[in-house]
Formats: C-alpha cells, structure tokens, sequence
C-alpha cells in the first residue's frame, strides 16, 4: 500500500490541481517518516511546476485527517536504545531524522509560494496540527476535533506549537498545550488555527468547483481560492459550541500566575459544571508533570522567536525528550500496552527537580 497518494486533476488554461492523500485511514493517518519523505519530495517539485495552480492535503477514510505522529515507531527505537542514551547515539539515529524532516516538511508548508489547501475533516492532532497550521487554506468541518495531546504521553507539543499557540488571542494556547484539551471547527477559527468551516458532505462539491476556476500564473491563486471557499462556508449549516472562547474568561483566572506549579495546581482544583473544561482537567490530571512543566518553560521562552527559531528550539528539545525515559513511559502505557497507567517520573508537579527541566533545555552537542 502506498503511504501518499498522489494525483493531479486538470482544468482550464492547462493548470493543474495537485492532490496528496495521506494513506494509512486504519491508524488515522499517523504521520511515518515515508510520508514525510514523499510529501516533502512531490510539494517541492509541485512548488516548481508552473502548471499547478493549487495543492491539496487531504487524509484517507472518514475519520480523520491526521491524528498525529508515528511515535509508536518512536517508542519502538528508543525501547531498544541501551539508556542512558548520550547526544551522539540521538543524532545519529531514526528520532533526528524523523523530527528533523518532520519540521522541514512542516516548515516548507508554512512557506510554500502557491495555495496550499488542507481538508481538515475528523481527527487533526499533533503531527496533523503540524501540517494543518502553515497551510494558506485550512478547511475545518462540522466533524473536526484538534489537540496538542503530548502531556498524556511525556511530551509536548512541538511541529511550530511554539509558534502557533504563542499566536492565539488571551494565552490561550498555554491552556491547551498544557492540558491536551480537545476543540472543535468554531475554537479552531476563534484561535487563528482554521479560516474556513465547511459541511463535511460538502467536499465533493468543493473539489469539483475548484476544476472550473479560472486558475491564473501569478498570486491571484490565492484570492481565486478564498472567494470559492468563502462562498461554500457561507452555507455552513451546523451550529457548534466555541467552548474555548465560551470558558476563556475561566481560562485566565487559570493561567493568573507567573509559574507553572500554580497554573497546574489551580486547574486541578478548578470546580465547575462545564464538560469542556472538566475534561480538559481531567487529561492535565492523568498528564505527566514534568512535561507541563516543559510546555510551560517551551512556550514561554520562544514568544519572542521566529518561526525558523521555533523549529530550532523545539528539535532540540525533542530529541532531549527522545534521551530521557518519560517519552517511552508515557507511549508505552497510552498507545503500546493501553494500560493507560504511566509511571510518571513525578507524581507531583511540586516535586519537579527545576535542574532536569533546565537539561531539557540546554543544548544538545550535535550537528543538526
């Protein structure tokens, strides 16, 4: 089977619609370092081809654009890594590769010179955040839920996360990184991470009307697209709860302190009758505290950064993550064995050694 589909559909003045399909609907469309390496190669040689007017991203199946990363295959090399894994063995191996062209790829779709438009349907987690964020045309659905989950698992959120969620209105990306929190097409809008939300069951309808747009040579593309999916958002026929924007003064009276012990304490003893920001409780709860404790130092230190510097960052901080055992724990008891009991390194946020959150973020000795 073949990770990407690839295919390109013809239109008037012999332009071209590009289309990737991300091929693996039995894992949600988990991002492997295949794909990561077809797509990089076929959106730099459509970037190139005066033909292609516009390129397309979509997940096969009906439940999901992209539900994350591969980091099973991830756990599975790091499981067999004799520990305490050194700065030369995490260079030199499978985690490099796959983040640091993981972020190349995710890099090129932030930049890319022609539309880029991605059919966010269903799932869009992690990894898929990361494709979905830098794309010109993002397209929610009354069907699409988005995370930064990585606190379940001993990580955090990374693909340009420090960027992106530093770009929400009120820090209201510090909540979601810190808590994993799920959000529907509305929250994605109000959040700067969607422009467009469209019927689900009308895909066919946007697809086919894009084959007769008068494509031209020149950056109109892009206008061209936003009028035909403006005109297909107008019919947006759901209505859906914007339960981050309805909760975001909740929100910061959470995030009122300047150090993560107290923001972490005050969510979980947050008492409220509101489901959203109870589950979003719930999985902050279940998380790993030394990786809210990294979300927090990661997205404070990077508002500042460009999103080149971001990307720098968080590879760095990655493949830290990648040496240390909590990574492996957390995948393990979620994804591996689904016992979904880790043995956190840290039962208590308040026993968080500040000297291993300060390792996380000194710089690994590597040729990146």
């Amino acid at each position: 089977m073949t990770d990407v589909i690839f295919k390109e559909l013809s239109c008037k003045n012999n332009k071209r619609i590009a289309i990737a399909e991300l091929n693996a609907p039995k894992s949600l469309n988990a991002l492997n370092l295949s794909m990561i390496r077809l797509l990089t190669k076929k959106l730099t040689s459509w970037q190139q081809d005066d033909n292609i007017a516009v390129v397309i991203l979509q997940g096969a199946g009906e439940k999901a654009f992209c539900a994350g990363g591969d980091v099973v295959s991830l756990y599975r090399y790091l499981h067999e890594l004799n520990t305490p894994i050194d700065d030369d063995v995490i260079t030199s191996g499978f985690a490099n590769e796959f983040f640091s062209e993981e972020y190349v790829l995710d890099q090129l779709i932030h930049n890319f010179s022609k539309p880029i438009m991605i059919w966010g349907d269903g799932y869009i987690m992690g990894g898929g955040i990361g494709l979905f964020a830098g794309a010109s045309h993002r397209i929610t659905t009354e069907r699409t839920l988005m995370a930064m989950p990585e606190v379940s698992i001993g990580l955090y959120p990374d693909v340009g996360s420090s960027w992106f969620l530093n770009k929400t209105p009120e820090d209201l990306g510090l909540f979601l990184g810190i808590t994993g929190a799920v959000f529907n097409a509305a929250d994605a809008n109000y959040l700067g991470l969607s422009d467009y939300t469209i019927d689900s069951s009308s895909k066919n309808g946007v697809f086919d009307h894009l084959l007769i747009v008068n494509w031209q040579d020149n950056d109109q593309n892009h206008c061209l697209l936003d009028q035909a999916l403006k005109d297909f958002s107008k019919r947006f026929e759901h209505t859906l709860p914007a339960e981050v924007k309805n909760n975001k003064a909740a929100i910061a009276k959470l995030l009122a302190f300047d150090n993560i012990v107290d923001i972490h304490t005050a969510i979980l003893n947050v008492q409220t009758d509101n489901k959203w920001l109870n589950k979003a409780k719930n999985k902050l709860l279940s998380g790993s505290p030394l990786s809210a404790c990294i979300i927090y130092r990661q997205l404070q230190t990077t508002k500042a950064l460009s999103l080149s510097e971001c990307f720098t960052s968080e590879l760095n901080l990655i493949l830290r993550c990648c040496q240390y055992t909590e990574a492996c724990e957390g995948i393990r008891a979620l994804l591996v064995d689904k016992d979904k009991s880790p043995n956190w390194s840290f039962s208590n946020i308040s026993d968080v050694d500040h000297k291993l959150v300060d390792w996380f973020f000194s710089p690994i000795d590597k040729k990146i």
